[in-house]
């Protein structure tokens, strides 16, 4: 009997080390082909917009990590993102010849740099504050949030109105950040080169990839072992988890502030590589984008949102080339067929019933509705095989 056991265990793992090697080579050439093989196929202009697809499939990756796997559906992402590609934009700014400050100061009377602005000459700190700054503030966010317990629903608007706070607040500053307008990069300099340039926006296209590499990998290793069924439990049944002696809310604190820094990564990798940052990205509707992508990829599932994001984008890019007056009615009937016809998104769909939904179409065979015994049922072998 231990003896069954133990060449079960034995094989659970020889499987597992199987699978994250296939992953591993996966990720492997995904990476390959998307830094040497598609600069040689797309144009600079097309290839402009991959980066910044890229970008925000960064953010999907946030929105999964909380919505997917820990049940909280955030409607103000925007926040994160828009503190991320602040702080970057701000270095760059501020790469002038000594005593000159931002052009836009003088437009509103201004002639010395404020106080705030001065860490920011420094790079290693603005690249710091471009994910440590939205943690902070995801994480106190948060904390005021969970620790009464707040959650559904009324956690969803309360992002929101936590996210029509800050646009209002940084549209209004025009003699700090040049409120409305935002501040652009394209003409200034990072490290000695046009951030504008084809090599400085080749070089941040490459760094997106690299960092949604990470950061996948960062979800996956969260996502996998006890932590990730915690987060999964949590999802599922908040109380049972809280009955078990555990306390929810340094987790979802944790899990919250992880997705704002994901996010605002995203935020200073999509601003450079579009060359500016402006109180529009805390807008509602760029924040229900992020959800959307998520939904059609499939939440709780990593890869899909990495799709969805990507696919949407460059579908919204190309229909509204075309058809610039219909893409958001085309953004709305998508976001419904996927509700109620792929609730979980489409990888999801392809996990959980695709290949079997194909496999019955073209064979012809139809899938049994009940078992003629439980241990036929695999769900029922599945759990068998990780109890025992």
């Amino acid at each position: 009997m231990l003896e069954g056991v133990t060449l079960k265990a034995r094989a659970r793992k020889r499987q597992q080390r199987q699978r994250l090697a296939i992953e591993a080579i996966a990720i492997a050439a995904i990476v390959l082909v998307l830094i040497f093989a598609m600069p040689a196929l797309l144009s600079a202009f097309r290839l402009k917009l991959l980066g910044r697809f890229l970008a925000l499939a960064i953010v999907a990756l946030g929105i999964d990590l909380i919505w997917g796997y820990t049940g909280l559906l955030s409607l103000g992402h925007g926040i994160f993102f828009a503190l991320g590609g602040y702080a970057l934009t701000m270095h760059i700014n501020l790469q002038l010849p000594e005593g000159e400050i931002p052009e836009f100061f003088t437009l509103y009377g201004v002639y010395e740099l404020p106080g705030f602005w001065e860490p920011f000459r420094s790079f290693p700190i603005a690249a710091i504050a471009a994910f440590l700054v939205p943690a902070v503030v995801a994480g106190l966010l948060g904390y005021l949030v969970f620790r009464n317990r707040i959650r559904g629903v009324y956690f969803s608007i309360l992002t929101q109105a936590a996210l029509l706070v800050f646009f209002n607040f940084f549209n209004g500053q025009q003699k700090l950040i040049n409120g409305t307008n935002g501040l652009k990069t394209d003409t200034d300099l990072i490290f000695g080169v046009a951030a504008g340039s084809d090599s400085a926006q080749f070089a941040f296209y490459v760094a997106t990839v690299l960092f949604l590499t990470g950061t996948y990998l960062l979800c996956r290793w969260l996502t996998s072992g006890r932590f990730g069924q915690l987060l999964i439990a949590l999802r599922d049944d908040e109380s049972r988890v809280r009955f078990s002696g555990y306390n929810p809310t340094g987790y979802k604190v944790l899990v919250f502030a992880v997705s704002g820094a994901i996010a605002g990564i995203a935020g200073a990798l999509y601003s450079v590589q579009s060359g500016i940052i402006t109180p529009a990205a805390m807008e509602i509707p760029f924040s229900i984008e992020m959800v959307i992508w998520v939904a059609v990829g499939g939440r709780a599932t990593l890869v899909g949102p990495i799709l969805g994001a990507v696919a949407v984008n460059y579908a919204e890019s190309l229909l509204s080339e075309q058809f610039p007056e219909i893409w958001s009615f085309f953004q709305g009937a998508l976001f419904l067929i996927v509700v109620t016809v792929l609730p979980q998104g489409v990888v999801g769909w392809v996990r959980d019933t695709g290949w079997t939904e194909l496999r019955s179409r073209i064979t012809g065979s139809r899938r049994l509705i009940a078992y003629p015994e439980v241990d036929a049922n695999p769900v029922v072998q599945k759990e068998r095989e990780e109890v025992g």
